[in-house]
C-alpha cells in the first residue's frame, strides 16, 4: 500500500470510513472495565436513568473512532503518532446496535518548524450512527513524516 505523507495532505481533504456496529456485550465490558456507571452496565438501572435504556460510555464510543481511523486512514499515512485533539463532545448517546462511522475534513497543514521531518494535519472529526446523526466531535491533531529526500 503506497503511503500518504504530510505532502500528500490538503485542507479540505474528506475521508469517509466503513462502520462498526457496536454490541451490547462490548459496552458492558468496556464499562466493566473503564467507566462502570449504571446506564452503561445494568439495562433495568438504565431504563431509570435520564437516557431510557443502556448507552455507551463516551470513552468507549472515543475508543470506536479511533479503531475506525486506524483500520481506514492511520495504516496507509507516514503517522507519527498525535500530541492529542481539541474540543471532544459526546454529542448524542451510542446504544446497542448503533453502527458508527466517521467523516473527517482537514482543516489545517503546517510543517514542523523544530522537526523538518515530520508536518501538523489538524481534521474536523464526526463520529455518526445510522442515522447519520453526530454522536461524537473533535479536531484531530496528527503528526505525519515529509517525504523522504
Amino acid at each position: 500500500m503506497t503511503k500518504i505523507y504530510f505532502e500528500d495532505i490538503a485542507v479540505g481533504d474528506e475521508t469517509t470510513s466503513h462502520s462498526r456496529t457496536v454490541t451490547k456485550e462490548e459496552i458492558i465490558d468496556f464499562a466493566r472495565k473503564y467507566d462502570p456507571q449504571p446506564f452503561h452496565l445494568d439495562e433495568e438501572a438504565a431504563k431509570k436513568s435520564i437516557y431510557g435504556g443502556l448507552i455507551a460510555s463516551g470513552w468507549h464510543t472515543g475508543s470506536n473512532l479511533m479503531r475506525l481511523l486506524v483500520d481506514n486512514m492511520t495504516n496507509n499515512r507516514a503517522g507519527l503518532g498525535s500530541p492529542g485533539f481539541d474540543d471532544l463532545r459526546w454529542i448524542r448517546p451510542v446504544r446497542p446496535g448503533d453502527s458508527l462511522y466517521y467523516k473527517s475534513t482537514v482543516i489545517e497543514t503546517r510543517r514542523s518548524e523544530s522537526r523538518p521531518d515530520m508536518g501538523i494535519v489538524r481534521a474536523d472529526v464526526k463520529l455518526y450512527n445510522q442515522n447519520d446523526d453526530v454522536v461524537l466531535s473533535m479536531k484531530s491533531i496528527g503528526m505525519v513524516k515529509t517525504r523522504p529526500e
